[in-house]
């Protein structure tokens, strides 16, 4: 029977290559994106049903936890995987620096919204991540927003770093509830995702030359396909940080466990759970 897997970020890159990879292989893909246009096109190409949320705005998170609930009886997969990098601090209209919201607090609130769903169903929660969080993080627990120190390097980094924060603490207190959770990095990918940076991220990831030295949105999103379609505990182990579908190092901050239990108290405060 196939199952339902629900994955964010999919209008292009990474998310829309595992769309169509998973489809092909029998399930159930739900393609959830913040383009209008390209969400559609590719839910259209894949015969797949779609929704729409831009995680600047975490009023359509919620919007977007509801209609998920009242429409997937099961949701067997979640991958968070909507992300970007971004140029100047920018605050959101929800008070939050752009690159944290994004990259970690949608993810949060939307695997919370869908929490008892997700228990019922057993579910793997897939977050894509990065190794941003080793090679550039400057993780200050009391400074989230990047309001004493920012730059856009380390804004993404700490936001991929949240994401494997978010990760362990899934596993610490619901993984006797049957959720599984696993963070991975998917390569350095030839793709959109810094559009809307600026300087050498914008260049890295946008000029044809330098594109042609980094990993296809193919080989990416297999990556995520292959977590997807895996077995926890049997093919990838919860609570770890995977990169070439092997487990691998991230920041030492990671294995900080009173660090991840007080990244979801702040998170859960901000965003009102």
């Amino acid at each position: 029977m196939p199952r339902t897997i629900v994955i964010t970020g999919a209008s292009d890159g990474i998310g829309a290559a595992s769309a169509r990879q998973l489809t092909d292989a029998g399930e159930q893909v739900v393609v959830v994106g913040r383009n209008p246009e390209k969400t559609a096109k590719v839910a259209r190409q894949l015969g797949v049903p779609s929704h729409v949320a831009d995680y600047s705005d975490l009023s359509q998170v919620r919007d977007l936890a509801a209609v998920l609930l009242d429409t997937y009886p099961r949701i067997d997969v979640l991958a968070n995987n909507a992300g970007g990098v971004f140029g100047e601090r920018t605050v959101t209209k929800d008070g939050y620096e752009l690159t944290f919201q994004v990259n970690h607090l949608g993810g949060f609130l939307l695997t919370n919204l869908l929490l008892d769903r997700l228990i019922e169903s057993r579910a793997s929660i897939v977050q894509t991540s990065s190794f941003a969080a080793r090679g550039f993080s400057r993780f200050d627990i009391d400074d989230l927003q990047g309001e004493n120190r920012f730059s856009a390097t380390t804004a993404y980094g700490n936001g991929k770093l949240a994401n494997v924060l978010f990760t362990k603490e899934i596993n610490r207190r619901f993984g006797d509830d049957g959720l599984n959770a696993v963070a991975f990095h998917p390569g350095a990918i030839a793709s959109g995702f810094a559009a809307a940076s600026t300087g050498p991220w914008r260049f890295m990831y946008t000029n044809p030359l330098a594109a042609r030295l980094l990993t296809s949105t193919e080989v990416g999103g297999a990556r995520l396909t292959w977590l997807a379609l895996g077995k926890p505990g049997v093919d990838w182990q919860p609570g770890q940080f995977y990169s070439n579908n092997r487990p691998s190092k991230t920041s030492r901050v990671a294995d900080d466990p009173l660090i991840a239990q007080r990244l979801w108290d702040e998170s859960a405060e901000m965003v009102g759970l």
